[in-house]
């Protein structure tokens, strides 16, 4: 298990980085210093694709940190 654990987490990190960057952005470089059309206020529903997008996302960062966390012990 020790050998293969570290490919594991490589694949798993690249592959999380790979569905952040995916996701869409609706902040611009404006909404970040306050200023800009107020986009960011309003409520956004994930659907399709992109609520997939959001799930896989959080299942791979759980899987990262638990095969980490394995890797410790």
């Amino acid at each position: 298990m020790n050998g293969i654990l570290p490919w594991i987490q490589i694949i798993l990190s690249i592959v999380l980085v790979i569905s952040i960057l995916l996701q869409k952005s609706e902040s611009s470089l404006g909404g970040a210093f306050g200023s800009g059309n107020d986009s960011g206020a309003t409520y956004h529903t994930r659907r399709g694709f992109e609520k997939f997008l959001f799930r896989l996302t959080i299942v791979l960062a759980i899987l990262l940190a638990t095969s980490s966390i394995l890797a410790v012990m």
